[in-house]
């Protein structure tokens, strides 16, 4: 098993799609689907109908999962979407780093 790029939590730039150059915070992650959402964007709407459990009904707003292809994490010196790096730190653990900066990505 590889080590993943983008993780819950990380800080995304979106590349391409209506919501690029957009930054967002990884939600969930879809490794199996190679999907991941991010909040704030992708936003669809969807009409419901009122039910029992929703009297109101009206138009529901959440974030769909987009390809991982699309996103890049932003660098964390400058916010800019940066590539991923794998180095061994001083453990011996594998950790993630910028690869325009060489900035440690939050590990």
């Amino acid at each position: 098993m590889s080590a993943a790029k983008i993780r819950k939590g990380d800080t995304v730039v979106v590349l391409s799609g209506k919501d690029k150059g957009k930054t967002g915070e990884v939600v969930r992650s879809i490794p199996k689907d190679m999907k991941v959402v991010v909040s704030g964007v992708n936003v669809h709407a969807r009409h419901r109908k009122a039910s029992q459990t929703n009297p109101q009904g009206g138009i529901e707003r959440k974030e769909a999962p987009m390809h991982v292809s699309n996103v890049a994490i932003a660098d964390p010196k400058t916010g800019k979407p940066t590539r991923v790096r794998f180095d061994t730190n001083k453990d011996g653990k594998k950790v993630r780093i910028a690869a325009k900066s060489g900035e440690l990505i939050n590990g």
